[in-house]
């Protein structure tokens, strides 16, 4: 059983910066900050053109090139960098176009949804975050079609998204490996996985916990890690209890984890 563990540090804030090598370093950090106000609607609709302009045959409305609030948090994404932010936007919708996001549904995906392999517990964290559960020994890549497998996920992550309340940006991800064995083992699929978050879900997924990982899951993540990239800092690694403990209450943690 792995330790319970995170590989997240605490970080101490540097000191202010002193003459004029720090007064300039303090103005180009100013220089960066994020926009406010009227000049966060001016990048919306900047962006919003250049879709328009650009990539005119993308669909509008929800989750389209005119959506105001999917502009917003691609711009945040990007740190507001408006070219930036229009090349992973325009791939992220030509992405929901074509894979037919909109028309994902449980009864489009019941086949594989009916096995319980994953699903979206229906309470949330202590954090009050949407809780996406994945139960790995139940994912048999050699049996399943990998692109039910890839609408299945699409379809349970767009179910956690709608379910965040007010004022909650992201989702926990739970995978539990309790089970977990050579033949459950699918890096194309995690490869999948790693660019619904980065390109289509960007910051959506506010931490992953591997639960009881076997030691015959180590190769795998050792391969899936540098995948991730700084994403690698969301994955703790740890055992149920610390799930039951440290992330809900007795009357709210999903069925898989209660004694």
């Amino acid at each position: 059983m792995a330790a319970s563990c995170s590989f997240r540090s605490a970080v101490r804030a540097p000191p202010p910066p002193r003459g004029l090598a720090g007064a300039r370093r303090a103005v180009r950090c100013c220089s960066s900050a994020a926009p406010t106000g009227a000049s966060t609607s001016k990048l919306v609709l900047e962006v919003k053109e250049r879709l328009e302009r650009e990539h005119p045959g993308l669909p509008t409305g929800r989750s389209g090139r005119d959506d105001d609030e999917m502009i917003l948090w691609f711009l945040k994404d990007r740190k507001f960098a408006v070219d930036e932010a229009v090349s992973k936007l325009a791939k992220a919708i030509k992405w929901r176009q074509d894979f037919r996001v909109s028309e994902l549904s449980e009864e489009s995906v019941k086949g594989l949804y009916q096995t319980g392999k994953a699903y979206v517990h229906h309470s949330f964290d202590i954090n009050g975050r949407p809780v996406l559960v994945v139960v790995a020994a139940k994912h048999f890549p050699s049996k399943q079609d990998p692109l039910e497998n890839e609408k299945l996920c699409a379809f349970l992550v767009e179910k956690a998204l709608r379910n965040l309340p007010m004022g909650t940006d992201n989702i926990l991800g739970i995978f539990d490996l309790r089970g977990f064995g050579v033949e459950n083992g699918d890096l194309q699929f995690l490869k999948f996985l790693i660019d619904v978050f980065y390109y289509y879900y960007p910051k959506r997924l506010g931490e992953v916990l591997f639960v009881d990982a076997p030691f015959v899951f180590q190769p795998m993540w050792q391969l899936v890690k540098p995948l991730l990239k700084q994403y690698a800092s969301l994955v703790r690694f740890c055992d149920a209890e610390t799930v039951r403990k440290e992330y809900f209450t007795e009357e709210t943690v999903p069925p898989d984890f209660r004694r």
